[in-house]
């Protein structure tokens, strides 16, 4: 039976490449985007509500299909703004994996991060820890959580680290082997195939991906 999935984060590195893949997939009958504005892309598949994200529990009898997909994130650069980062990396998925479980959602799949620990003395590895506590703690039938290394892949914000990194990794993801290759960059298609995958065989429990098995998945 085809799935009705729901996709938060859909502009961005990931999420746009996941968009694409659930468009192309026969086993995808229908896409609901939850967006801040609208996104230029039409499909007979998708469905765009677009909400003030403070005002979610306005919207939570809305959140309703088979699996729910949250690429939802930033970074203290785009949202120096404390509180405003904590929620877009932790309210805000947080609440939507609520609503949707109350409304008979099966599937949970988050992307957080390498080295996610909510004893992280590092505020972003921090809050992803957390989040992912949280969401264990609300026993959905399914969830999956990915933790891949640094992203790589075209933004549609250039940003000036990636000029610089992206050259590095390309001399330095070689030279990482053993216990270090989980640190080797990923590309973001690789993340968005394999959370397609994952969601398509219906497995039932809590499953933590690291990035280096998120490689052997996609």
């Amino acid at each position: 039976m085809p799935y009705r999935v729901i996709l938060i984060g859909a502009s961005g590195l990931i999420g746009s490449k996941l968009l694409s893949m659930l468009i192309a997939s026969d086993q995808i009958s229908d896409v609901l985007l939850i967006l801040r504005r609208h996104l230029d892309v039409s499909h007979v598949k998708i469905h765009q509500l677009i909400i003030n994200f403070d005002d979610l529990p306005a919207y939570r009898r809305e959140i309703q299909g088979d699996i729910i997909f949250s690429c939802l994130g930033t970074t203290r650069t785009e949202t120096p703004d404390p509180d405003l980062y904590k929620k877009i990396d932790l309210e805000y998925p947080l609440s939507i994996a609520l609503y949707g479980l109350e409304n008979g959602v099966q599937q949970f799949h988050i992307v957080s991060s390498i080295g996610a620990d909510a004893a992280s003395s590092n505020a972003y590895l921090k809050l992803k820890g957390q989040l992912e506590n949280e969401l264990k703690k609300l026993n959905y039938p399914s969830l999956h959580i990915y933790q891949p290394s640094y992203l790589t892949g075209e933004r549609k914000k250039k940003r000036i680290s990636d000029k610089i990194i992206s050259p590095l990794l390309r001399l330095i993801d070689p030279l990482l082997a053993g216990p270090f290759k989980k640190y080797r960059s990923i590309p973001a298609e690789k993340v968005a195939r394999a959370m397609l995958n994952q969601s398509l065989k219906d497995l039932r429990g809590s499953f933590t991906y690291p990035s280096i098995q998120i490689q052997q998945l996609a």
